[in-house]
């Protein structure tokens, strides 16, 4: 992903294509690792039990549909790499347990956000993020990558599918524009554990149904999720996470904001034309930044909504991630520490 989402990224949204030599050390190390045989029958069984925990009877084969075509999975994944935004903490809410794992928001540790610390039994290996290691992936002996929320790049699926059979983004999903719900749906189906997705998937959407039954004072207003970095602002389009938490909420997104968009999860706006950002609520995010870069911002603080008071800048970076990682497990988080944010400038 760009710097909007992780400071550390370089500013390319999509992979490189894999070279002949990158193909020759991925045949040679899978083929040498299957020869190998290092895994013992109980360790599959063990990791596979660890890998989707509770699978359903019957639930095998299982078939997903991504932007790639249908992928089957044909029985229950004993090693799965997760390298999606929030795919890591998917498995983690069903019940799994991921042995590579992408950490998009350079959180240490295990990779994973404080709503999902101390869910692992055994740390992950971390994966690259834009650009992830194709041989360090192989090296894992995956029999399942899930990669349902990225770039939805051609290359990077090609590759990562001679390594194992991997779940790519949905259709219509390119540039990271999958929903926390789409996403369990998916990650479920593949682990084999469809109805617990859905079951998990009817307790958050409760908790949204909650949120917004308390708080009429959403429904129908305007809002602008934007954020800042070193580079500049932006703002983000309808049908990405972000935006689908607050329509959820009974917000709609910046319709001027919309009228901008392309194939991106989200538009650059030029300091000139700073009233872009304008609505009912304006909410910001600083992404390797300080909070008060924008707060202080004279610019910034001209914007009709934000001379109004209507302005939400997040200054905890917990927050902030929370909101931007739209997991199942990072939303339910988010709804009990954001919603109030948004709830006292329309007071």
């Amino acid at each position: 992903m760009s710097s909007r989402e992780n400071p550390s990224a370089p500013p390319a949204h999509r992979s490189r294509p894999a070279s002949i030599a990158l193909w020759a050390v991925l045949a040679a190390l899978v083929v040498g690792l299957t020869a190998c045989g290092t895994t013992s029958d109980s360790d599959s069984a063990g990791a596979s039990a660890e890998a989707a925990s509770g699978a359903e009877d019957g639930a095998f084969p299982a078939t997903v549909a991504t932007k790639f075509g249908d992928i089957t999975v044909k029985k229950r994944p004993a090693r799965v790499v997760a390298l999606g935004w929030g795919d890591a903490e998917a498995v983690l809410s069903l019940g799994g347990q991921p042995v590579g794992a992408s950490d998009w928001l350079a959180f240490g540790g295990d990779g994973v956000g404080p709503w999902a610390k101390g869910l692992y039994k055994k740390s992950p290996q971390l994966i690259g993020t834009l650009e992830p290691e194709f041989e360090k992936i192989a090296a894992l002996r995956p029999d399942l990558i899930l990669d349902t929320k990225s770039s939805g790049d051609q290359a990077r699926y090609d590759t990562l599918s001679k390594i194992a059979p991997t779940v790519g983004v949905p259709k219509g999903g390119d540039q990271y524009k999958i929903s926390w719900r789409q996403q369990t749906e998916m990650v479920a189906t593949a682990l084999g554990v469809p109805a617990k997705g859905e079951s998990l998937i009817a307790e958050t959407e409760k908790k949204f149904r909650d949120s917004a039954a308390a708080h009429p004072e959403f429904k129908g207003k305007t809002i602008t999720l934007g954020s800042r970095t070193g580079d500049g602002f932006g703002a983000y389009v309808h049908g990405t996470g972000r935006t689908d938490f607050v329509e959820r909420l009974g917000f709609k997104n910046n319709p001027a904001v919309d009228a901008k968009a392309g194939a991106s999860f989200y538009i650059d706006v030029s300091r000139e034309n700073l009233d872009l950002l304008d609505a009912d609520l304006t909410v910001m995010t600083p992404i390797g930044i300080p909070a008060s870069k924008i707060s202080d911002d004279p610019l910034y603080r001209a914007v009709p909504s934000v001379k109004a008071g209507r302005s939400v800048v997040f200054d905890d970076e917990t927050l902030s991630a929370a909101f931007s990682t739209d997991s199942v497990f990072s939303v339910a988080y988010a709804l009990e520490k954001v919603v109030p944010l948004f709830a006292e400038p329309l007071k």
